[in-house]
């Protein structure tokens, strides 16, 4: 395709297309793809590594090291941040998520399961006004908050795990 005029490489593409080639685009990951972990402001907390955050969202920590109890927020069902939080950490569907925690409940483990939040901003709302709450939201919306590493890694970046 080197010595093709750009219209030549154009008709090339829209025929390869047409005729079910593969087609291979480079996108370069974007902080809005990627799902951060938000924490309250005055958490000691920078960098959680992936054991840790898969910990903290089964309810097995239930305490951050500075005494203050962890808030779990999640969305609804059907958000994407959900989705994305129970197949990467918890390895689980929607169904086994929710039986799960009503065990853990029943069998009186935690006192609750974690508090659902509606949208992206009722998740930022909450996660400024609860000392000790760790929330998920697209990765567009973290300004002014506290997003905590995963393993080293910030969303944007190749190896952050929560896309």
């Amino acid at each position: 395709m080197a010595g093709l005029t750009t219209l030549g490489r154009l008709l090339c593409l829209a025929m390869g297309v047409l005729a079910g080639a593969p087609v291979q685009t480079r996108q370069a990951p974007q902080l809005g793809a990627d799902i951060a972990v938000v924490v309250h402001s005055a958490l000691p907390i920078n960098n959680l590594s992936f054991a840790e955050l898969r910990q903290l969202l089964l309810g097995d920590r239930a305490y951050w090291s500075s005494n203050v109890r962890v808030t779990l927020l999640i969305r609804a069902p059907v958000s994407r941040e959900r989705d994305v939080v129970l197949k990467t950490v918890y390895g689980m569907s929607e169904a086994q998520f929710r039986q799960y925690w009503i065990g853990k409940v029943f069998r009186a483990e935690t006192p609750t399961g974690p508090k659902v939040v509606y949208s992206g901003e009722m998740a930022i709302d909450m996660v400024n006004r609860i000392p000790g709450a760790i929330t998920f939201i697209e990765g567009a919306q973290t300004r002014g908050l506290k997003v905590v590493s995963i393993d080293g890694h910030m969303p944007g970046e190749r190896a952050y795990p929560l896309r």
